[in-house]
């Protein structure tokens, strides 16, 4: 099949979680023998800090907003499936609208990887233009959610959903050689957010001046004005391509969720699975859905407050951490990669055009070669 996709960006290094799941989809169902085009604005600073990642197997559109949005419509009805994922920042709603009125497309899915936001927000706001529309779009896929977004998107009239979780590229977050320069107790990687900063002070920055004597490491967007215990080091941005070394030289690595991903749950980020794949000891704030993925204790470990993180430095020496470690990445490898995501995707897809056809249609390939 011929896929037109509208994302927020797969080349960036500064949108790296979306991208990161970009990524991995598209990248698997291009090597499932699908033909892939990515279209993306040139917004926000994303196209002067692109990411030196190997974007050969998708074909990459960058395109200046509401300027080039015919051009790219255009493009789109050449498709046989046309993909709009939420979030891309300019001309969302425009896009949304305008892909509906396409003619030629077998299947148009709205896929959204900020399911708790948008359902939200529609829900606060009986007149968004998005409500009308769920039930015009041939499906509704989703970045996680679990059965509470499930349930809010039938409910508004989705004709099909269906959940497609983040996942593991092992030929992208593997382990490497520890970094002494980036070595510490625990480390955190993540933008400064509103919706984040209260559980950051909460469980990274608190527990930092509960145990002076640990080191923790602090990359992302935007903590440089904030004030921080002396024993927490920040290094700013972290590009997609230094994840690997960053979570290979901690002792620990700490996620902390979007508080809208957080209540909702069954939404695990990109950054679990990358911690995961580097075989890293991971510290994961506490989610409804998180035992779906990883068992705790063996493979991963909960926390819900400052003082877990603490007792957790200290219950688990080197040789604990390494074997919860190993046993994660063993996890991810074997159930949650991005081979399966995409074949996951792949039969949803096909079972919509088969649905609007009446025929039957073969998936391009049979069988998934996955990296140990």
């Amino acid at each position: 099949m011929n896929i037109f996709v509208f994302g927020s960006s797969i080349v960036s290094s500064y949108w790296n979680g979306a991208a990161t799941y970009y990524r991995g989809i598209y990248k698997y169902l291009a090597q499932r023998g699908h033909h892939i085009t990515f279209a993306e604005p040139d917004a926000y600073g994303r196209q002067q800090h692109r990411d030196n990642h190997n974007h050969s197997y998708v074909s990459s559109i960058v395109y200046r907003p509401s300027i080039d949005i015919s051009r790219m419509l255009e493009y789109a009805g050449h498709a046989d499936v046309v993909i709009k994922h939420s979030g891309l920042g300019v001309d969302d709603e425009l896009l949304e609208g305008a892909v509906l009125d396409l003619k030629t497309p077998a299947a148009v899915i709205f896929w959204d990887v900020d399911a708790p936001a948008t359902i939200g927000r529609i829900e606060s706001d009986a007149h968004d233009p998005f409500r009308q529309r769920i039930c015009q779009y041939d499906a509704i896929f989703t970045y996680g959610g679990g059965p509470e977004m499930r349930a809010a998107y039938l409910r508004h009239g989705a004709q099909s959903y269906c959940s497609v979780y983040n996942g593991l590229d092992p030929d992208t977050h593997h382990p490497v050689t520890p970094d002494p320069a980036l070595a510490c107790d625990v480390a955190f990687i993540g933008n400064r957010l509103p919706d984040r900063e209260r559980r950051v002070e909460e469980l990274f920055l608190r527990a930092a001046a509960m145990a002076p004597e640990k080191h923790f490491l602090l990359g992302g967007e935007g903590w440089g004005d904030k004030p921080m215990p002396g024993n927490v080091r920040w290094i700013g941005h972290v590009p997609t391509h230094d994840h690997n070394r960053v979570n290979c030289s901690a002792g620990m690595v700490l996620n902390i969720n979007r508080s809208s991903m957080a209540n909702c749950g069954f939404s695990p980020p990109t950054r679990v699975f990358e911690v995961a794949g580097a075989g890293a000891c991971m510290l994961c704030d506490e989610w409804s859905g998180i035992d779906d993925c990883f068992d705790p204790e063996s493979e991963i470990l909960v926390i819900s407050t400052a003082q877990d993180v603490i007792n957790a430095l200290r219950r688990h020496d080197e040789n604990s951490r390494k074997q919860i470690g190993r046993a994660f990445r063993a996890r991810a490898l074997r159930d949650h990669t991005y081979a399966r995501r995409a074949e996951q995707a792949e039969q949803a897809i096909l079972q919509i055009c088969e649905r609007k056809s009446g025929q039957r249609i073969e998936p391009a390939i049979e069988v998934i070669q996955e990296a140990a």
